[in-house]
């Protein structure tokens, strides 16, 4: 339930500066942003519907109530909610909305940050996100800036078909609707406009633009005030998305020790979507690559390898028992055990590393 009302102007494209109450349910809708939001019902009267919004959703469009200029005038933030609902539903935003969402994509300069972070999160994982990217890829830029050197850039090389922001919209659809997973398929190659460079044979390169991306996202997602575990989550991704993958069970073994399962799960998802949207490689031909790779990841799951000091089959405690002295020797030897574990020369048994660790002291 809601109290019916109508609001002043809106001087800060945010707050009414009065609101006064009414009785009247239509004059409450009228102040409402899109027509699919401006019903109401009653069971005596039925649905109040005084500006088309059944029709417009029957229609799958995003309609401002009234004038679009002076309904984004009130409230900044709602040229954002167009993009979101049109992404969410499936939805177009309809022409005369669509205008004065490009026309006044400034304002959002003054909305904070918090409030841009829920509404384009929501966006992006929205079914739509992908047509939405394309066409108001100039609205984003006000709120991302660093997105907009991406815009049409090309890359030069065999291995890409299409510019960096094309590439980067379809790896954003390829991408599975989880919100780190798809603010790091957005923000992957943001650091490569930066990074490129031309070589005598006319093919182009980025090199670096991966720890140049995880710099960026950082940036970004601190302006977004993102929480802390998202934010580093996307910056891990998109610094690392371009790393060796592969079935080699020590590799596999390596990654897991990096990244953790959850993480490395992640960044395959990411690696997918990524190779799916270079155009040079046939979808069925990629998918089989990382299907193989999960497959072979799941499968050395089942073994419950050894990849952290924790999971090490034997403790400080029994290396100082040992003889290893108390201190930074211990760890170091701790180290250099997990690094033989890792990568195959030494079985995790308490007895083997034991007699590994006497060894290294007799020497």
């Amino acid at each position: 339930a809601t109290t019916f009302r109508v609001d002043g102007e809106y001087t800060d494209h945010r707050h009414p500066d009065q609101v006064t109450f009414v009785r009247d349910v239509r004059e409450d809708l009228a102040r409402r942003d899109f027509t699919v939001n401006a019903m109401a019902y009653h069971p005596d009267t039925g649905v109040v519907d005084a500006f088309g919004g059944q029709e417009d959703l029957k229609a799958g469009l995003i309609r401002c109530v009234g004038d679009a200029e002076t309904r984004f005038g009130e409230d900044a933030l709602r040229i954002l909610r167009a993009l979101r609902f049109a992404s969410v539903y499936g939805f177009a935003i309809e022409e005369d909305t669509a205008r004065a969402v490009h026309k006044l994509k400034h304002t959002l300069a003054g909305v904070a940050a918090e409030r841009i972070r829920v509404e384009l999160t929501k966006m992006l994982c929205g079914r739509g996100a992908g047509g939405i990217l394309r066409e108001y890829a100039d609205v984003l830029a006000v709120v991302i800036p660093q997105l907009e050197p991406m815009f049409g850039f090309e890359q030069h090389t065999k291995w890409h078909r299409y510019d960096v922001w094309e590439h980067t919209v379809q790896a954003v659809e390829n991408t599975p609707a989880v919100p780190a997973l798809r603010w790091a398929s957005l923000l992957h190659d943001c650091g490569k406009p930066a990074c490129f460079t031309m070589d005598e044979a006319g093919t182009g390169h980025a090199w670096g633009h991966q720890e140049r991306s995880g710099q960026l996202a950082l940036q970004i997602m601190n302006a977004l005030r993102m929480d802390n575990a998202t934010r580093d989550r996307v910056a891990l991704l998109c610094a690392n998305h371009d790393i060796d993958m592969s079935t080699d069970t020590k590799l596999l073994r390596r990654r897991m020790h990096q990244f953790g399962e959850e993480a490395l799960r992640q960044l395959l998802a990411i690696q997918r979507a990524d190779e799916r949207s270079k155009g040079t490689m046939a979808d069925d031909e990629v998918n089989a690559f990382f299907d193989r790779i999960e497959q072979a990841l799941d499968a050395l799951l089942a073994t419950k390898p050894c990849v952290t000091l924790k999971q090490l089959a034997v403790t400080g405690g029994d290396l100082m028992a040992a003889g290893i002295p108390k201190g930074k020797a211990v760890g170091l030897c701790l180290n250099a055990l997990l690094d033989a574990v890792l990568d195959e020369r030494l079985p995790n048994e308490k007895s083997v590393l034991l007699a590994e660790t006497a060894a290294w002291q007799a020497r």
